[in-house]
């Protein structure tokens, strides 16, 4: 078993952390009664012990200081001496437990689904909301970790361990005290030895479950070489190193098998204190209980009780700090999401847009810098200044890491840039809702990435409230109709996960159609052709052309022979337009960029 991850709580840490506290509030009410259930629940297993006692033992007559000294006496209620009687009692406190135990399970189980929903849609709702700078500087593996992971954690403590923690508190609480009333002198005999005990046991089990962690990042390890050999056996069988791979291998399992080693010699240590020291403590506490009895210091149902009364202290208290080290993870991965619902959002109407601008199309950048966050000192984009007239085409030519897709991201609004501005129809584009901008935008990028549903769907996805004729139609002029009619499912085939199920000419085809159906005023498209062969090139750059008939187009290429028929050509080279012209105007530049590009793609 892993160690529990031991978090580092800051300063702060308990503040931030407490803003989740506002997921509860609507189901406190939940939470309190689920509470008072589980206070019910461990006082009634807490009077377990007093009648075993008196069941299992001799109740006689005595003036000696016993736990019946705080309650009424038996005659006066009911006879617990009779075994019958006893018995019945037992099965009332059982059953009363155990329905305390299930309303306390399903208020806790209650408030906790609930809250958590909320603060997963809250999250997923802040992180779809989040600028790409956020996405630039985290991690999406980590991002959905936090969504998943960590609120699974959360589940589990409200669930299970806060539950559990608190029951655990009680027990040693109650149990003192009812130590305390039957034998003072044995109750500080106990708080002497047991204790003591549990808490060498802690220490000793934290140092076994280190161990253990080590192994485990061993044996993690040894499964990297593996998968890593297995992924790449292409590259191992080519380069004949096959030994080389068996010997990182056997270097790693014998790795693990000594960690191994290490930690079954430490565990049969722990065993061996475990069975000498903390049973023999105890028996030690019983041996002192017996000779009080023998002395008649002590009465036999009291001595009885108060062995098992010992035992739940002991569990109660070798337990606490384990649990205690799952509440501080749980309080950090609290302050992780905490953090996330504290991010910075883009100002998005979440909503169908119902009234779309309906831009002309006019599109002016000026004197446009540009630097990513990330890389604040690397200026990507340098005074790039552009006009684009209604329904032209205008194509963004270069060598890779020039700017091109940059540009294409500041036209999206994914950006803003650091000086200059953009403007569409002639209003910077501050002045409009950042939703209805991107609705008037449409893009087909190089690879095409489709969620895991239907075809239908992923074509949908540029009109969510399109007919199905205007998907087919869409489809249609994307020259995919016929391909997707061809599968059994025509429509509703499902295209795997990104969209696996499809070839890259297929994908571009659904991409297209996707946004024929958005009808957008503005089309990007990012080097859409690049990466298919020429049978499928000729297809998609058919129903490209269809799509861009009367829409300003921006297009990033770096096959010119389809951007030949461009309105402007803007040629980029690290960040700076160096060029622009048509065609037939820069392959005359002597020594010019494009020209250079041109000879070297038709040579």
């Amino acid at each position: 078993m892993a160690r529990p991850e031991r978090v580092k709580l800051e300063k702060g840490t308990f503040k931030k952390a407490s803003t989740f506290f506002r997921f509860i509030k609507p189901y406190r009410l939940a939470f309190t009664v689920g509470m008072i259930f589980l206070f019910l629940s461990s006082l009634t297993a807490m009077i377990f012990p007093y009648l075993m006692g008196k069941l299992i033992g001799k109740a006689t007559p005595s003036d000696l200081p016993s736990i019946t000294n705080a309650i009424p006496e038996p005659s006066q209620w009911l006879d617990l001496n009779d075994t019958s009687t006893l018995i019945i009692v037992m099965m009332v406190v059982f059953g009363s437990q155990a329905i305390f135990s299930f309303f306390r399970i399903y208020l806790f189980g209650y408030f906790t689904a609930n809250a958590l929903k909320d603060l997963r849609v809250e999250a997923f709702g802040i992180l779809i909301s989040s600028p790409l700078n956020f996405f630039n500087k985290n991690k999406v593996g980590e991002l959905t970790s936090r969504i998943s992971n960590d609120i699974e954690q959360l589940k589990d403590t409200l669930n299970t361990v806060l539950a559990t923690f608190i029951r655990q508190i009680i027990t040693v609480l109650v149990s003192l005290i009812a130590l305390f009333i039957m034998s003072p002198r044995l109750c500080f005999i106990m708080l002497g030895v047991v204790p003591i005990v549990a808490i060498v046991a802690v220490i000793f089990g934290r140092f076994i479950k280190r161990i253990a962690k080590e192994t485990q990042d061993a044996s993690a390890e040894s499964n990297s070489v593996l998968e890593e050999s297995l992924m790449g056996i292409n590259n191992v069988k080519a380069f004949a190193n096959e030994f080389f791979e068996i010997l990182r291998y056997k270097k790693a399992v014998f790795e693990v098998r000594d960690k191994t080693m290490r930690i079954v010699l430490w565990r049969g240590l722990f065993v061996t204190f475990i069975i000498f020291c903390m049973f023999g403590s105890i028996v030690f506490v019983i041996w002192q209980g017996k000779l009080m009895v023998d002395a008649g210091e002590m009465i036999p149902e009291n001595f009885i009780s108060f062995i098992l009364y010992t035992l739940f202290v002991g569990t109660a208290i070798s337990s606490l700090p384990e649990l205690y080290a799952k509440l501080q993870k749980s309080i950090g991965s609290t302050e992780k999401l905490m953090t996330i619902l504290e991010g910075d959002t883009e100002n998005l109407a979440l909503e169908v847009i119902e009234n779309p601008l309906n831009l002309i199309g006019d599109v002016t950048l000026e004197n446009i810098q540009f630097s990513y966050e990330t890389r604040p000192d690397m200026e990507v984009i340098k005074n790039v200044s552009l006009e684009i007239k209604s329904g032209q085409q205008i194509a963004l030519v270069g060598s890779s890491g020039s700017g091109k897709s940059t540009l294409s991201a500041l036209l999206l609004q994914f950006y803003k840039p650091n000086s200059g501005q953009i403007l569409f129809d002639g209003k910077p584009a501050g002045d409009y809702e950042l939703s209805e901008l991107r609705n008037e935008m449409a893009i087909v990028p190089q690879e095409v990435i489709l969620f895991g549903g239907t075809i239908k769907e992923n074509i949908a996805y540029g009109n969510l409230k399109a007919s199905e004729d205007e998907i087919i139609e869409a489809s249609k002029g994307a020259n995919a109709h016929g391909f997707i009619s061809e599968f059994p499912d025509g429509y509703d085939t499902y295209v795997g996960d990104r969209g696996i199920q499809l070839s890259g000419g297929q994908k571009q085809r659904v991409a297209i159609a996707r946004a024929i159906l958005k009808n957008p005023s503005i089309l990007i498209l990012d080097e859409a052709t690049s990466s298919l062969d020429s049978e499928s090139e000729m297809l998609v750059q058919e129903a490209l052309d269809r799509l861009m008939k009367g829409r300003t187009s921006l297009v990033i290429a770096h096959r010119l022979s389809t951007i030949k028929n461009s309105d402007t050509i803007i040629v980029l080279e690290n960040g700076e337009v160096v060029e622009s012209g048509k065609h037939d105007e820069l392959v005359e530049i002597e020594n010019g960029v494009y020209r250079n590009l041109s000879e070297i793609q038709y040579r």
